[in-house]
């Protein structure tokens, strides 16, 4: 479930994939690297052990076959609306255990600021839009469907 939108060697969009393997921020960070680049900023989300209160020990994401096609067309969106010199994003499906990476993304720009703002709007965009949803495992043997339409 991946594209390759980086078929130019000067393309901001550089990688985005949905994939089961496990994730790699050393994979997102050398993406990201561009010679006119004074700031790289990544956001790393991972399976916590709590919610609402509850006690998380695991949980499973699945993605619809639609969901790598929106989450290129949400970074392509990013990397119109800020001026940003690479972007890269990779969102895992599958089982995953607390502390396990469920998402890893971010930007490369001249400043700062931007780069704070471009990864912030990413994972808001990829959160609100990319048809990945999750069913979270609570310690007292329920689950919950979250993120679901």
């Amino acid at each position: 479930m991946s594209t390759d939108p980086a078929s130019a060697p000067d393309a901001v969009v550089r990688l985005v994939e949905v994939r089961s393997s496990d994730l790699s921020v050393d994979e997102v960070l050398a993406a990201l690297d561009h010679p006119a680049s004074g700031a790289v900023d990544l956001f790393v989300g991972r399976v916590r052990d709590h919610d609402g209160g509850q006690g998380v020990h695991g949980l499973g994401y699945v993605a619809h076959p639609t969901a790598a096609a929106e989450l290129t067309a949400v970074a392509a969106e990013v990397a119109a609306d800020f001026d940003i010199d690479a972007l890269a994003v990779v969102h895992r499906v599958g089982d995953l255990a607390v502390g396990d990476l469920a998402v890893v993304l971010g930007t490369a720009s001249a400043h700062r600021g931007v780069a704070f703002d471009a990864t912030r709007a990413l994972i808001d965009r990829l959160k609100a839009r990319v048809p990945i949803w999750k069913n979270q495992r609570y310690d007292d043997g329920s689950d919950d469907w979250v993120g679901t339409p």
